[in-house]
């Protein structure tokens, strides 16, 4: 019997999800008594959203959120200590879950108020940009407990934050506040605790109005630009903005640019 079928928390009963405007689906972590530290069931249930929203064409644009002082505290540590670290962190669903959402080809935003750790900040970093409260803190608490960043955080942690200040992150474990998150280009704006949300949504919106199959063109582009040499990020963006010439939309938005109207975007 795997960690996931033995967990007492079901991710359905811990993730909201609701479609938020046109094109956006929000997905809300809440388990506030637990400060939304995350089961492997929970893991899951955000992967099975993502696999619907990959292929449903109303879905352009994701937002990540939390409750109102905790975006996520990390991955449930008791759990862990009941189920066996070992069986929880290999999991093979779990491991396909992080793949799920690491791979996801739709922008993906991260709207986090007060605390990201552990799980919590790896979740945030498999975001495309982070919209953040002033209070808010990111951290990999791992290394306190004798543990690592085992979700992709020492992987993502130098490229979102930059390696020497991902360095002091990893081998501490301390946080970093809103206002370095900012400075170093994770956080892209800070925003009052109760404003973050909704500026996520409104970005998010704006994001959702562009032509969707060139922004996933244009996210392809970044991922192998991060993770890749120079060169071949380039040869990559030379092959997907050749395909993304031979859309519809592309041909709608110079069309619309040309006649000076909003561009109909319908996702072909």
């Amino acid at each position: 019997m795997t960690a996931t079928t033995r967990e007492e928390v079901g991710g359905a009963d811990c993730i909201r999800s609701e479609q938020v405007g046109d094109h956006v689906l929000l997905i809300r972590f809440d388990r506030y008594a637990k400060r939304n530290a995350l089961t492997n069931a929970m893991v899951l249930e955000i992967a099975r959203l993502l696999k619907d929203a990959k292929d449903d064409p109303q879905v352009r644009c994701v937002v990540f959120t939390g409750t109102d002082n905790v975006f996520c505290a990390g991955a449930d540590l008791k759990n862990m200590r009941k189920l066996g670290v070992f069986n929880v962190v290999n999991d093979p669903q779990r491991v396909d879950a992080w793949n799920t959402l690491q791979s996801f080809p739709k922008p993906m935003i991260a709207a986090v108020n007060g605390l990201a750790l552990g799980a919590g900040n790896e979740l945030a970093m498999c975001c495309d940009f982070v919209i953040a409260s002033r209070n808010a803190l990111f951290g990999q608490p791992e290394a306190k407990t004798a543990g690592m960043a085992g979700d992709g955080g020492t992987q993502r942690l130098p490229r979102k934050f930059g390696s020497n200040l991902a360095a002091y992150m990893l081998f501490t474990g301390d946080p970093v506040d809103a206002e370095t998150a900012l400075r170093v280009g994770y956080v892209v704006e800070l925003c009052d605790p109760d404003k973050t949300l909704s500026r996520a949504l409104e970005i998010a919106r704006v994001v959702a109005s562009r032509a969707p199959l060139a922004v996933q063109a244009m996210k392809a582009c970044i991922h192998a630009a991060v993770g890749a040499t120079f060169e071949n990020g380039l040869a990559v963006e030379r092959v997907l903005t050749i395909r993304n010439m031979g859309t519809a939309d592309r041909q709608e938005g110079l069309a619309a640019f040309a006649e000076k109207r909003e561009p109909r975007f319908l996702g072909r």
